[in-house]
């Protein structure tokens, strides 16, 4: 017997795929179910009231009911689309990035209104001129590993008899200790943002064990390109 019993979640649309002619399946990921996939039936119609709020980014209260073996969606009240995603070539891809990396970290069923409050101050933080990408790319990635359980502390430095700048010991202290909130609000000067970056890609090599497509887009754009 089909549940036709309603629930609603508050979640970010993570991917988004066609399935058949005008269907889509979605992977949301929500505060009170963690990750989670649905279909939203018709949300490829021109005319479905669901075809903007089934896109990547998008932020808000999504309207569930559960199928013969899955969730359907019937409603969505979006929030937050992240308009300045879909304007800026460079943030769209770190956005990018960030769905990517919260759908390999993120589990159904789990706790996850840490992770989902840290991808959403992490795509406003990307509206900010102010801001540097880099730099809310990596502050994102070592506050996901430590949301995630998984941050040893600083790192050794292979090969080099350096340790890190007492500055940049600083700033992964605030990184993984501050509130969410607030995780996006500091400046570094280069020196220590190049540190920052060398330990962000220590802990990425080491923890994550796939590729993110996303990524290797998003670092093909940061190469020098030849005249």
């Amino acid at each position: 017997m089909i549940d036709l019993s309603t629930e609603k979640v508050t979640g970010i649309v993570l991917k988004a795929e066609p399935i058949g002619e005008y269907d889509r399946r979605i992977v949301l990921l929500t505060g009170e179910k963690g990750k989670i996939a649905a279909f939203a039936k018709g949300a490829r119609r021109q005319n479905s009231r669901l075809l903007l709020a089934t896109n990547p980014f998008s932020f808000g209260i999504f309207t569930l009911y559960h199928g013969r073996s899955s969730f359907n969606l019937s409603e969505a009240e979006i929030s937050n689309f992240f308009p300045h995603l879909r304007s800026d070539f460079e943030a769209a891809f770190y956005g990018m990035y960030f769905l990517e990396l919260m759908d390999y970290y993120t589990r159904e069923n789990n706790d996850e209104k840490m992770m989902l409050n840290l991808l959403y101050q992490a795509l406003k933080a990307l509206s900010h001129q102010a801001y540097d990408n880099r730099l809310i790319r990596y502050v994102f990635e070592i506050k996901a590993l430590s949301l995630n359980g998984e941050y040893p502390g600083p790192p050794k430095r292979v090969g080099k008899s350096a340790d890190f700048l007492e500055p940049t010991i600083f700033a992964l202290d605030y990184i993984t200790s501050q509130g969410i909130e607030k995780l996006f609000n500091f400046q570094v000067l280069p020196e220590i943002l190049a540190e920052i970056a060398e330990i962000a890609d220590i802990f990425r090599l080491r923890f994550i064990d796939k590729s993110l497509k996303s990524l290797e887009i998003l670092e093909s754009l940061s190469e020098p390109r030849e005249c």
